[in-house]
This record gives C-alpha cells, sequence and structure tokens, in this order.
C-alpha cells in the first residue's frame, strides 16, 4: 500500500493493517525492530499520534512488544497471537487471506463440532437432550431449501455446544456464525451435501440422547467435514 492509498478517516486502522500484513509476511521477522514511528509516519503522510494507535494495537494484538529501552520488537506471531488475529484480517477484507482463512476455520468448526457433540452427550440433561432431539425433528421440515436449513443448523447447533458445558466452544461458535469468521460467508450451496443430510442430523441427535460419546463424536466430525473439501476447492481457484 502506498502513501496515497492510507485513507484519512481511518489513517491508524490502515497503518495497522499495513504493518500487520508485513509482519505476517515475513517482511519485518521475528526478533527485529519495528520501522520507527518517524519512519512510518512519514511513509504514510500521517501524524505521529496515528502510528502510536496503529502500534497500540499491534502491541494488543501480540504482534509486537515494547521493550523497556523503547524499542519495538517484532514477535513470532504464530507462538503469540490469538484468534482475534484471523477476526482482523477478515475485518480487513483481504481476499487473499480470506480465502485459506475460510478452509482453516472450517477445518477449527469441524474439530469443534466433533467434541462439543462427544462432550454434549457425556454432560447435558436430559432436558437437553430431549431439545436436541426435538430440533432435530423441526430440521426434518426445514427443507428442502438451503438457506431454511442453514437456519435450522444454526440453531440445532447451538443446541449441542450449549449442552457441551465448554465455554470456550460456545464463545468459538458464536464467533463462526455471527460472520467474525468466514464460515458465516460461505455460501450454503457449497455447504449442500452436508445441510441436506437430514437423516445424519437425525442420528447424530439419538446418539447424543442415547450418551453414545464416541459415535456421536464420530458422526459429527464426518458430517462437518463434507464442507471442507468444496470449500477448499473454491479457495484455491
Amino acid at each position: 500500500m502506498t502513501r496515497g492509498q492510507i485513507r484519512r478517516e481511518a489513517v491508524s486502522d490502515q497503518v495497522f493493517a499495513v504493518v500487520r500484513d508485513r509482519i505476517l509476511g515475513g517482511v519485518l521477522p521475528p526478533g527485529s525492530a519495528l520501522t520507527a514511528e518517524r519512519e512510518l509516519a512519514a511513509e504514510f503522510g500521517v501524524n505521529r499520534h496515528a502510528v502510536r494507535e496503529a502500534v497500540k494495537r499491534l502491541q494488543q494484538a501480540r504482534l509486537v512488544e515494547v521493550s523497556h529501552g523503547g524499542r519495538t520488537l517484532v514477535l513470532d506471531w504464530r507462538h503469540t497471537a490469538g484468534l482475534e488475529l484471523a477476526v482482523g484480517i477478515v475485518a480487513a477484507g483481504d481476499p487473499s487471506a480470506s480465502a485459506d482463512l475460510t478452509r482453516d476455520a472450517l477445518e477449527m468448526r469441524a474439530c469443534i463440532g466433533a467434541d462439543a457433540a462427544r462432550l454434549c452427550a457425556l454432560r447435558c440433561s436430559d432436558v437437553a437432550a430431549a431439545a436436541i432431539l426435538e430440533a432435530a425433528g423441526r430440521y426434518l421440515t426445514a427443507g428442502p431449501d438451503l438457506a431454511d436449513l442453514a437456519a435450522a443448523d444454526i440453531a440445532w447447533w447451538r443446541l449441542i455446544v450449549e449442552g457441551s458445558g465448554n465455554l470456550a466452544y460456545l464463545l468459538s461458535f458464536n464467533s463462526l456464525v455471527g460472520g467474525a469468521l468466514p464460515v458465516a460467508a460461505v455460501p450454503d450451496d457449497l455447504r449442500a451435501a452436508e445441510l441436506l443430510d437430514v437423516e445424519a442430523h437425525v442420528r447424530l441427535a439419538a446418539h447424543i440422547a442415547a450418551r453414545e460419546a464416541a459415535v456421536a463424536e464420530r458422526l459429527a466430525r464426518e458430517l462437518l467435514a463434507r464442507s471442507i473439501p468444496l470449500a477448499s476447492r473454491k479457495a484455491n481457484r
């Protein structure tokens, strides 16, 4: 990004995004000193306050560390950054970064969903198990429209994740379906094989209600993994 591309209405956001991408791309490798504030201000034609705000966000994202001597060092983001970095990449609207991230998020979704199903079978109350069975019954009548199936699918999975009793899974689920991560933007037709398998949804609900944790985990992983290859092929076009 050149100086002329920095938008005045969000200069600190723009500086943050550029420097973040330089760190992620290895232009600024781990252990190196971050470009000085005055140099960044001159490069982008912004004041140093905007640069300081950008550096503060980099620090909050655990991409850099401000040492006691005043130097700002680049961290190894693969060891320090959290899921909020992925959310930030999506918010920046970089299609090249978001394509692979969609695949990665779908893989994470399959892992979380499979283990949530296992934990739900082990932990959920009888009332919660009955609600999951009832929601699976409603799923039978939701189709064949894919948008209706997708909405019913989210409501059903929410019951399973809540039944797992794992708060970290629930917060991740909220990010996955709420648009913070790119799974929510995957077109329904790319998930048709998963959404249209009504019988698998019903069987999974029955295994959870029967407390068959291992079978529930395996079936949930198989069901959710159906969307991954399609999304990967689209991302690699």
